[in-house]
């Protein structure tokens, strides 16, 4: 048997694709609205709402979360709009006919079937710790025991144009080349690692979509 298609919608450089190529059973294309250079894999330009979804095995979405995140919110207030990409995707994937997988940050309107983050994986450099909380929701609905929190360093911050001032009175200046050993993405430049998921989580969420497909194509295999 061939690897899965895995569709990543809103790929980006490709953090969350990275994370699903670990468990060395997808084929993975990545879509986005804009060019992405750095992406590792088979890269197509386009638009997540009006793209064909059909010949995949399993979608991941990560749409913008501009929308919702908390480092947004003083541009919001100042009046700025993002859109909101998720209800419309929403249906679409649905029709697609096969698992799927959004993610996306703890604000936005995603049904809260896993929240990871940094430091349920060790994500740790120099006593800095990666608290990137990220919510998944899995059309599949797996019952997965909620892992604990282990908050015990000062947060390492991804975001934005670099360390914030509040941030570095803490942690000091934390170079890019620290945010790429800490998230697990040695490729990625400054702006796109504050965009990127850590393959850590999607390498965990692949396991479980591996294992819901294997189910899936044991329940044809009987019925046919």
């Amino acid at each position: 048997m061939g690897k899965w298609k895995l569709a990543d919608l809103g790929c980006g450089g490709g953090g969350a694709a990275w994370g699903y190529a670990q468990t060395g059973q997808f084929e993975i294309t990545g879509f986005d609205i804009e060019e992405q250079p750095h992406y590792p894999f088979r890269f197509v330009r386009a638009d997540m709402l009006t793209l064909d979804l059909s010949g995949f095995d399993a979608i991941h979405l990560s749409a913008p979360c501009e929308r919702w995140a908390q480092a947004t919110l003083g541009q919001r207030r100042r009046g700025k709009e993002y859109p909101d990409l998720i209800t419309p995707m929403r249906p679409r994937l649905d029709a697609a006919g096969v698992p799927y997988v959004m993610e996306n940050v703890t604000q936005a309107p995603l049904r809260p079937d896993l929240e990871l983050c940094g430091c349920m994986f060790g994500r740790e450099i120099d006593g800095m710790q990666l608290r990137r909380l990220r919510r998944f929701e899995l059309s599949w609905r797996p019952r997965v025991r909620p892992m604990a929190h282990d908050h015990h360093g000062p947060a390492i911050s991804i975001c934005g144009h670099g360390t914030p001032a509040w941030q570095r009175k803490i942690t000091g200046h934390v170079p890019v080349a620290k945010w790429r050993e800490v998230m697990q993405i040695g490729w990625l430049n400054r702006a796109e690692l504050t965009e990127a998921v850590p393959p850590a989580y999607t390498a965990f969420v692949g396991g479980l979509l591996v294992r819901w497909l294997v189910h899936e194509a044991r329940v044809l295999r009987a019925a046919s």
